[in-house]
């Protein structure tokens, strides 16, 4: 008769209340974290709207006051009032153009990084490493070029010179195919069979079944649309063709800086951009996830 040795190795299980205790710190110290970084967040822009709402000199004072002592509300309209800079029609330029280049990476981009990850071309990976090259240029080098092609095309002060460069981004295509080479390939075979083509089976059952990447990148690239400073402002050298962010810097001259005025115009400036994130934030975290990319 043999007798099996106990297991020294093995360890006891911790007690289920110590479990639960550790359960519990952790997911305290995981609420602590970040509600000290929403705070940190939330920091830029609770200054932004107490300085809209105050004076200069209380904005300039010595004596810190976290609330004004008493809100100006004709602050709102005075960007608007201002007849050295048209704020409506930068802001009117911005959506056109935030919209328009959203848009236009969306179609294009979409369609390389799904050629790229699914149409069999023998200089597929070719082309794609061609793509990958074009993110190690720094823009300052293609930046002189481009505005050199767009005057000679007569598009300055014009929407196509402002928008139609930016309408490809080798990194967006990245994140396409990436996204593409995880798709189900079981559906577009189906489509296939069904007699769609490739452009088919993209718009009728890849696009339909991909709106969540899409709208985050959606999100992304309309943030970047709407926040472009440089290039609209060479391009858009007339005032009526000026971007809300160029609109914005016109009121800090070296002459003086009218406080109130740059923070209410930047708090009306965040807000479109507020609106689209909180209508597709649900979107954006889902789509993300589905990048393909590994962190």
């Amino acid at each position: 008769m043999t007798t099996t040795a106990p297991d020294l190795d093995k360890t006891p299980a911790k007690p289920a209340k110590a479990r639960r205790v550790g359960g519990v710190m952790g997911n305290a110290g995981l609420y602590l974290a970040t509600g000290v970084a929403a705070v940190l967040f939330l920091i830029p822009f609770y200054l932004i709207v107490r300085n809209a709402f105050m004076t200069d000199p209380e904005i300039t004072g010595e004596e810190w006051k976290w609330f004004p002592s008493t809100i100006q509300w004709g602050n709102i309209t005075e960007p608007f009032d201002d007849v050295t800079v048209d704020f409506a029609r930068s802001m009117w330029n911005s959506l056109v153009v935030a919209v328009l280049h959203t848009v236009g990476i969306l179609l294009i981009c979409s369609l390389a990084g799904y050629g790229l990850a699914r149409i069999p071309y023998k200089h597929a990976n070719k082309v794609f490493y061609a793509v990958l090259a074009t993110l190690m240029v720094p823009t300052a080098v293609t930046f002189v070029p481009s505005f050199v092609l767009v005057s000679s095309l007569g598009w300055v002060d014009s929407y196509r010179g402002l928008i139609i460069p930016g309408l490809f981004s080798g990194f967006t295509c990245f994140l396409f195919r990436q996204y593409f080479l995880g798709f189900p390939k079981e559906l577009e075979e189906a489509a296939r069979v069904d007699g769609l083509s490739y452009w088919g089976a993209y718009w009728r059952v890849v696009v339909p079944n991909s709106l969540n990447f899409f709208a985050a990148i959606a999100t992304i690239t309309f943030i970047a649309g709407w926040n472009a400073f440089l290039w609209p402002l060479v391009i858009g050298q007339d005032p009526s063709a000026w971007t809300v962010q160029v609109a914005l810097s016109s009121y800090a001259t070296n002459q003086t800086v009218n406080y109130h005025l740059i923070f209410m115009a930047t708090a009306i400036s965040i807000l479109p951009l507020v609106f689209v994130f909180l209508f597709l934030q649900r979107w954006l975290v889902q789509g993300i996830a589905q990048t393909g990319i590994k962190g």
